[in-house]
């Protein structure tokens, strides 16, 4: 695997444009543009962050009242850095958001003295994004007060009040037709429908079941709709766009504290729901009733790959090239994150962090993430209780996903058979707490897998590994469809906590608080994209 150099950012906004052919990356006020087969600059611009006249009076009138008043004023340099930015759909423009002083910038790739500026004004701003069109900046206000789609074609902007949440209670539909937002009108959970190829009309607007929502999740088909319920109910209600409730699902009991994670299938026909009790609830879109649930283990049976990080590696290596996972052979026991406090050691090693936290340590416990690969055939959960392991599970409802509907029944029928239920394959241990792991966005690729866990390597897992064999082999057909490998990352000072895969699966972005680096795979000739390479 071949690294760059290492390179400056803020607030973590390094992105691949969509086609991969360009990087975009903030540094403070400045937004630049790197070509990814060279990392040479193409384009630059310095964002005009300075507030609009209407902010600019509010925070004046407000300067001698609240410290939150003064901070709108833009007292610290870092108030005028740049909080959001994005490419759009077809990499032609480029955002840049402050969302300290509410102001959007965009730019044009191809043309760079074009630019446009969208001032918030007195309803302030927390974010800003494109829609799926490219054409179109959504912006969402402060304290809930509505968000605002603003054409870059027509000039024009269409508002809609009272998002509930700007972050999580919103979707687009694949086809980037219709527009869902989860809003609060009378004190009620509502749902708005909008067709986004006509100005965001609204479609349908109609009450949801929930008393104080959570989330929302559109599924891949864009058929229905799984809203849940805050941290105070572990309930979750699948809703079509046409404002039926087909399907309700509330573990018995109730484990407390809500649901944290969800995940819908590529095919849309399961949905896996987690919350703070260890417990995976796998559910098919018939009835909507869980065909298995996975509970966390705590000792690994026979029959499961265990992958063990080697200890010290890092140091043998001096944090440059790679080395396999140890093997560990099965029953063993899974170490929690108390056992792991316990035994800790007061130096840590080479190119880790000192504190040993991590944004799932810190969380508690429950279940952190659960991500499906993009062909569905395997499934990601990692748990707070034991924040150094990543646990993959085999799918094998992958294979009828593609059915039609009359072979799906007969499928649901025949669920509960041994060779149908989903069941943990392999145990993938680390030294230090996972902050993030990420599939491989490429559908050829599904099989891959990328970890980081603030330190200076990256872990890299693939099912489609193919050994050269000379003379008969003595690994069995399991053993020789999986690798896992740690690659140290050559630079001084520089902890992976982040990383995001580009859009053609082909390299990654690793993160470090202020600093990023690029990894991309090296493919050996002849091999054509088999195996990984350090």
């Amino acid at each position: 695997m071949d690294f760059t150099e290492i390179y400056k950012q803020t607030a973590s906004l390094v992105a691949f444009s969509p086609g991969t052919h360009f990087l975009l990356t903030t540094v403070q006020d400045r937004l630049i543009i790197r070509r990814s087969d060279s990392f040479q600059i193409a384009r630059t611009w310095l964002v005009d962050t300075s507030p609009s006249p209407t902010s600019a009076a509010l925070a004046g009138a407000g300067a001698s009242g609240p410290s939150s008043l003064r901070e709108r004023a833009g007292e610290s340099s870092s108030n005028a850095w740049i909080t959001h930015a994005g490419w759009s759909c077809d990499s032609e423009y480029v955002l840049g958001a402050c969302a300290k002083t509410g102001v959007v910038c965009v730019f044009k790739l191809r043309d760079e003295t074009w630019n446009a500026r969208i001032e918030a004004g007195s309803e302030g701003l927390v974010k800003a994004e494109w829609a799926p069109d490219g054409r179109t900046v959504l912006c969402f206000s402060e304290w809930g007060l509505r968000v605002t789609m603003w054409s870059l074609v027509t000039g024009a902007a269409t508002y809609v009040q009272y998002p509930i949440h700007p972050d999580r209670g919103y979707a687009f539909r694949q086809d980037s037709r219709y527009f869902v937002l989860a809003e609060r009108h009378k004190s009620k959970d509502t749902l708005g429908v909008y067709d986004a190829h006509e100005a965001y009309r609204l479609v349908r607007h109609f009450p949801l079941p929930t008393s104080s929502l959570a989330s929302v999740s559109l599924s891949p088909t864009g058929n229905n709709l799984a809203v849940w319920e805050g941290p105070l109910e572990y309930k979750l209600y699948i809703v079509t766009l046409a404002g039926n409730v087909v399907g309700t699902f509330s573990p018995e009991p109730d484990p407390g504290f809500g649901i944290r994670s969800v995940a819908w299938h590529p095919s849309g026909m399961f949905l896996a729901v987690a919350g703070a009790d260890d417990k995976v609830h796998i559910l098919e879109n018939l009835t909507w009733n869980p065909i298995v649930t996975l509970d966390l283990p705590t000792r690994i049976p026979a029959g499961v790959h265990i992958w063990r990080e080697p200890a010290g590696w890092l140091e043998a290596t001096h944090g440059r090239g790679f080395l396999s996972y140890e093997r560990i052979q099965p029953p063993f026991t899974l170490p929690t994150a108390a056992s792991q406090v316990r035994s800790r050691s007061t130096k840590p090693p080479l190119g880790t962090r000192s504190s040993g936290t991590s944004t799932s340590s810190r969380s508690g416990t429950g279940t952190t993430q659960i991500a499906f690969n993009t062909s569905g055939s395997l499934l990601l959960v990692r748990s707070a209780s034991c924040p150094t392991a990543v646990l993959l599970y085999d799918f094998p409802h992958a294979s009828s996903s593609s059915s039609n509907s009359a072979t799906r029944s007969s499928s649901a029928s025949t669920s509960s058979s041994p060779s149908s239920i989903p069941h943990l394959r392999t145990v993938l241990l680390h030294t230090q707490s996972v902050t993030s792991a990420r599939w491989n966005p490429d559908p050829g690729r599904a099989g891959r897998l990328a970890v980081v866990c603030g330190s200076q390597s990256v872990y890299l897992w693939s099912d489609e590994w193919e050994p050269e064999v000379i003379g008969p082999s003595h690994l069995g057909p399991e053993e020789d469809a999986e690798v896992a490998e740690c690659v140290g990352v050559p630079a001084q000072k520089f902890e992976a906590r982040e990383l995001k895969w580009a859009p053609d699966g082909k390299g990654m972005i690793l993160l470090d608080r202020e600093t990023f680096c690029c990894a991309f795979e090296v493919e050996e000739e002849g091999q054509e994209g088999e195996g990984l390479n350090a």
